[in-house]
């Protein structure tokens, strides 16, 4: 079956042979047979490299198909990643059993039990004081995505305030919190017959890419729920951040220790399979206090619909997708290593999800520690010791960040190729001395150029601009206005705004209030439909009064930065 087109087998046969390795040449040869599955599953050892140099281009050859996402394999992939959740349940439903008896004080099976529960005493300490009171008010919001009863391209927020809002039996005592706000007023003016609030036993099981060969499993949750489950969030990250847990831009922190890691040994990164599929209710029960267990158990969905109208009792607390489930289980993880290290905050531990860095010296603790709660680790992706580390999008081999480009998708248009051309260019950029031509794959990023057009191939600019442009130190199009700023020609693409015409005066109303774009709506970014098409135009590059950090939050605005 013919996968790639000849202009890609032309990339990587030219980055194949400029990286000239074992592991290039088995590479090129999987590309020449349009082998997926050995592109998608092929990895590398670090431990097995003694120099960043060597390891970076083979992990960059070995890594670019790995999380490309196939047409035509959706539907057998579901099934898999429905196979793999229940796999995953039952694991929980033992989890569950355990911390069931532990919450009734028994009986216990041997002292090394009662002993570990002791150090689990410090992390239910650690919640206590990082949740605090539980909020008295709760400003809710909405999500970018589906709720389990707006779906499809009916997920922006002024469809969300036109439909029947969606709720889940438990969470209508909190019903109050949303019954004054705009969206609630929004609704009092729709046909008779509709019903206020639809009321449903959980949320809707879908899944949604991982990789080449699998896709992963999430929860679309009732409207109303996840409103309430992002304000929980919200104040749940603002506690975490009062304790040194950063989960807004904790991510260059994370890849500042893995970089350290990998130097000098000190940090240690971890990294689970599944993490929050495999947070066990029992568990959350055992270690929230009383008052926020009782709204977190409010908000959550009991149950999952994984057909049409059949219904599962989850094992887990709560499903990616549900508003809080990030911000929980970086609670539950940061505790975790904070016990693990005997109640110390100055070890220097840090949580990002479910990416952990603590220090070496207690590691293998911590991993006990996590076995102990029912997680488990994933190998592929942690690394206790050896010189590479890997950590929030960062990789590292001796403190050389090392991390490769992801080919997330078949190029066919200039957008996909000027992409993988960026994508290579930075392997080159990382660590170059000279000019790109000096550098391992320059014949690979001129077959990038060679599919655009010659009016977009010579759109040449700064790396900051993202993939608005090719990169390049010059060439660049540029024109100064009569204002002092200069601008830069740019391939962006045209968002497709949805105009406020189509929804009633109230629903535009109530839009205002939450702070929408008058000009219109645009659809969350990454749906099929919420692209018109791509052009060339201008951007500003420098001016008198603007400075490089103002105009990246301009460009910020196209998703491409």
């Amino acid at each position: 079956m013919t996968i790639f087109c000849q202009q890609l087998v032309k990339v990587a046969d030219a980055l194949c042979t400029a990286v000239g390795t074992d592991v290039a040449k088995t590479v090129q040869k999987m590309v020449h047979a349009h082998d997926i599955q050995g592109l998608a599953t092929l990895r590398l050892d670090p431990l097995s490299y003694d120099n960043a140099e060597s390891f970076k281009w083979d992990y960059a050859v070995a890594s670019l198909f790995r999380k490309l996402d196939l047409p035509g394999a959706k539907e057998q992939h579901e099934r898999e990643a429905q196979k793999a959740w229940f796999d995953v349940e039952r694991k929980v439903c033992l989890t569950n059993a355990r911390f069931s008896r532990y919450r009734h004080n028994g009986p216990f099976e041997d002292l090394d039990e009662l002993g570990t529960l002791s150090i689990l005493e410090k992390a239910r300490e650690y919640i206590r004081c990082v949740l605090g009171r539980m909020p008295c008010e709760l400003d809710g919001r909405f999500g970018p995505g589906a709720t389990y009863g707006d779906r499809g391209r009916l997920t922006t927020v002024p469809d969300k305030m036109t439909a029947s809002p969606t709720i889940t039996k438990e969470c209508r005592a909190l019903l109050p919190f949303v019954e004054g706000t705009a969206w609630f007023r929004a609704l009092e003016n729709r046909p008779r017959g509709q019903a206020y609030v639809t009321e449903v036993r959980g949320c809707r099981f879908t899944t949604v890419p991982k990789d080449a060969t699998k896709r992963r499993a999430i929860a679309i949750e009732p409207s109303v729920n996840v409103y309430l489950q992002l304000a929980v969030g919200s104040y749940m990250k603002r506690r975490l951040l009062m304790h040194g847990i950063d989960l807004i831009h904790g991510q260059s922190r994370h890849q500042t220790m893995a970089r350290e890691g990998s130097l000098t040994g000190c940090f240690a990164t971890i990294d689970l399979s599944c993490a929050s599929d495999t947070v066990a209710s029992e568990l959350v029960r055992y270690l929230l206090p009383a008052d926020w267990l009782c709204l977190l158990e409010t908000l959550r969905s009991p149950f999952i619909e994984i057909h049409s109208n059949k219904w599962v009792r989850l094992e887990k607390f709560s499903s990616m997708g549900n508003g809080f489930t990030f911000e929980l289980e970086s609670l539950i993880f940061a505790s975790l290593a904070y016990a693990a290290g005997s109640g110390d905050h100055e070890l220097g531990f840090s949580v990002f999800g479910d990416d952990i860095i603590v220090p070496t010296d207690y590691a293998t603790e911590v991993l006990r520690l996590l076995s102990f709660c029912g997680f488990e680790t994933n190998d592929r992706k942690t690394f206790v010791e050896g010189p590479f580390r890997e950590s929030c999008g960062g990789d590292y081999f001796q403190g050389v960040r090392v991390t490769p480009h992801y080919l997330k998708e078949l190029p066919h248009e200039p957008q996909h190729w000027i992409s993988l051309a960026n994508g290579i260019r930075r392997l080159a950029d990382e660590d170059r001395n000279g000019p790109l031509c000096h550098n391992l794959p320059f014949t690979a990023w001129l077959r990038c150029l060679d599919p655009i057009p010659v009016s977009i191939r010579r759109l040449r600019g700064p790396s900051w601009l993202g993939d608005l442009v090719i990169h390049d130190d010059r060439g660049w199009q540029t024109e100064c206005d009569h204002n002092g700023t200069l601008w830069i020609r740019t391939y962006r693409p045209v968002l497709r705004v949805l105009e406020w015409k189509h929804w009633k005066p109230d629903v535009v109303f109530a839009g205002a209030l939450y702070g929408l774009d008058s000009g219109g709506v645009t659809p969350r970014r990454g749906q099929s439909d919420d692209v018109a098409g791509y052009k060339v135009d201008q951007v500003p590059l420098w001016g008198l009064v603007d400075h490089v950090p103002a105009v990246k939050r301009y460009v910020t605005g196209y998703g491409l930065v």
